[in-house]
């Protein structure tokens, strides 16, 4: 689903990330752990459309999608959450989820909208339904017509989460996840990531997290790929350990 080819980016002189490569296949969920500044956010910058890389080239699906913009690779399918909690402060948790569907259109357009044509009433009732599975999914149904901006970060970041699933996404990308969120938060989101039919990326610093969720993660370390593999081998690598296990 992911394919990562020989990605290097600069910031003047200092390399974020140099020839950065490696692939993940349909369905699985990879980690990208390593020390803060080894590159990691900058990495999903050039992913998702943030960032232009020097040299390289990212391929989703089996197409490579480095000259599109943001805005296409996520009408292709690519979603992303970020470090920073970015909710819709002024929307109910409902409206934060139904925004993520409603670039969509449908339903006979303005017309629809101001007579209440059948198309139109049958498309709200089946994005009603998404979000309120969604909102289910991730432990937010009590919640739903409570304002974003009032809810505790751990709340938000799940709200984030829906928001970036609601539209069945085919790869996403969450960054630093279970940051701000407790115990029974973390186990839910390693539940929602983990039923997801959907390729998954993440950076965490969360160990424990990173080694039951991934089927596979990628090591970074001053900008470069030190060691790939299974989450038993990246914990038995001594150079990762090294690096940053400790």
């Amino acid at each position: 689903m992911l394919l990562i080819e020989d990605v290097s980016v600069a910031f003047g002189g200092v390399r974020a990330l140099s020839e950065v490569g490696f692939e993940v296949p349909e369905g699985q969920v990879c980690g990208v752990i390593g020390p803060n500044g080894a590159g990691k956010t900058t990495l999903f910058d050039v992913v998702c459309g943030l960032r232009r890389p020097l040299s390289g080239r990212v391929s989703v699906g089996g197409a490579d999608v480095s000259a599109l913009s943001p805005l296409q690779r996520a009408r292709g399918g690519l979603r992303r959450t970020f470090q920073r909690t970015q909710v819709f402060g002024r929307l109910t948790v409902a409206q934060n989820v139904l925004a993520a569907l409603d670039w969509r259109g449908g339903g006979g357009g303005l017309p629809a909208d101001l007579v209440g044509w059948p198309s139109r009433r049958r498309l709200e009732r089946e994005r009603a339904a998404r979000v309120a599975e969604v909102l289910e999914l991730c432990g937010l149904a009590e919640l739903g017509d409570a304002y974003a901006a009032a809810l505790p970060v751990g709340q938000r970041r799940l709200v984030e989460l829906a928001r970036a699933i609601a539209d069945r996404p085919r790869l996403l990308l969450l960054d630093e996840p279970t940051s701000g969120l407790d115990r029974d938060q973390t186990v839910r989101l390693r539940a929602v990531v983990s039923a997801l039919d959907a390729t998954v990326l993440l950076v965490e610093h969360d160990m424990g997290f990173v080694m039951d969720t991934c089927d596979r993660i990628v090591v970074l370390d001053l900008g470069r790929v030190i060691a790939a593999g299974t989450p038993r081998e990246v914990r038995e690598n001594p150079v990762v350990r090294a690096a940053y296990l400790g």
